[in-house]
C-alpha cells in the first residue's frame, strides 16, 4: 500500500484540524502547529478521536464533541514538565550511580581493571567484554573534555585508558548499565544498599531509568505511555504496597522509584514538593492514565515531603 498523504502547510493543518470537529481559535492554532508540529501534537489528541466502526478505517478522524485545541495544548504542555521534571530525578541517580560504581570498583580492582581486566566484571562473558570495552575506547576517543585531552597529554605514553573516575564520567548511560551488571555481585549489592532495596530490584529500575531517559530525551511523550520495560516492585517493603499498591506499568511507578532514590542521595533537592506543585496544577489531565491511584498521596513514600 501506498503512502500518499501530500505535504500540507501550517494553515491547512489547521483547516484540518478544524474541519474534524477541532474548537480553538485558528490563528493560536497555526502558531502552535508551527512551534511544535503535527504529527508531535498528534499524539496529545489521540484520546480526543472518535472511535472508527470496524468496517470505516478509509473514514476521517473526527474529533469527540467539545474537544478544543486548548485541552489538546495543556496536555502537552503538562507533559513537558513532567519530562523536564523526570529527566532532573533520572539525572541526580545517574551522577550517584557513576560515582558508587567509580569508587568501590577502583578501590577493589583498581584504577583501569575496569577496561583491562575481564576478572574485574566476572559477569560478562569474553564476547560482552569485548563489546563493552570497544564501547569504552569509542566514548573515550570521542570525548572533546578538557580533562581528558589533559590526562593522554600527561599519561598517554603509558596508558590508553582514563582511570575509572574520569571514564564513568565519559561512559554513555548504556555502556554505565552494562558496567554496572558486569560488576561482581558484592559490589552490585553495596550499591543497591545504597538505595534501600535488593540488587535485582535495583537492576531494574536502572533499565526501565534507561528506556523513560530516551523517551525523555527524544521528547516523546510520557504522560499516559504504558511503558515496556517494568521496573520490579520490592517485595517486602511494605511502603510499596499499602496503603497503595505501586505498580511499574506506567509513569506513576517510575515517579516514585525517583522519589524513593532522590529521598537516599539527593533529600535536599526539594524535587518531590516540584512534582506535587506540578500534579496540583494538573486540573483536566485524567492522572487514572499515568497510572496514579484515587488515593496516592497516602502512600507513605510520596508523605515524605508533601507540599
Amino acid at each position: 500500500m501506498r503512502y500518499d498523504k501530500p505535504p500540507l502547510s501550517f494553515e491547512k493543518q489547521a483547516d484540518v484540524l478544524i474541519l474534524r470537529g477541532m474548537q480553538g481559535d485558528r490563528a493560536l492554532i497555526i502558531e502552535r502547529l508551527t512551534t511544535v508540529g503535527y504529527y508531535r501534537l498528534s499524539a496529545y489528541w489521540h484520546p480526543f478521536r472518535k472511535p472508527h466502526p470496524s468496517d470505516a478505517r478509509h473514514l476521517l478522524d473526527e474529533f469527540k464533541p467539545g474537544t478544543t485545541f486548548d485541552e489538546v495544548w495543556c496536555r502537552y504542555a503538562f507533559d513537558r514538565r513532567l519530562r523536564l521534571l523526570v529527566m532532573d530525578a533520572i539525572e541526580r541517580i545517574e551522577v550517584s550511580l557513576r560515582a558508587l560504581l567509580a569508587t568501590h570498583h577502583s578501590q577493589r580492582y583498581g584504577a583501569f581493571a575496569y577496561a583491562t581486566d575481564q576478572r574485574s566484571v566476572p559477569s560478562l562473558d569474553a564476547s560482552k567484554f569485548a563489546d563493552y570495552r570497544a564501547d569504552i575506547i569509542k566514548e573515550q576517543t570521542r570525548s572533546k573534555d578538557t580533562f581528558v585531552k589533559h590526562f593522554y597529554a600527561k599519561y598517554g605514553d603509558s596508558h590508553s585508558m582514563l582511570p575509572l573516575w574520569m571514564a564513568a564520567e565519559v561512559m554513555a548511560f548504556g555502556t554505565l548499565l552494562t558496567f554496572y551488571r558486569g560488576c561482581d555481585p558484592a559490589i552490585r549489592d553495596t550499591i543497591a544498599r545504597h538505595y534501600g532495596v535488593h540488587e535485582k530490584v535495583f537492576a531494574s529500575w536502572l533499565l526501565a531509568l534507561n528506556s523513560v531517559r530516551n523517551i525523555c530525551a527524544h521528547h516523546s511523550r510520557l504522560w499516559n505511555r504504558e511503558l515496556g520495560i517494568k521496573p520490579k516492585i520490592p517485595e517486602r517493603l511494605t511502603e510499596w504496597h499499602a496503603p497503595v499498591r505501586v505498580t511499574g506499568d506506567r509513569v506513576f511507578g517510575t515517579l516514585t522509584i525517583c522519589k524513593w532514590s532522590l529521598d537516599r542521595i539527593a533529600p535536599q533537592s526539594r524535587w518531590a514538593d516540584r512534582l506535587h506543585a506540578l500534579m496540583n496544577d494538573s486540573d483536566g489531565i485524567p492522572l487514572e492514565s499515568m497510572g496514579f491511584p484515587p488515593n496516592w498521596r497516602d502512600c507513605p513514600i510520596w508523605k515524605v515531603g508533601e507540599v
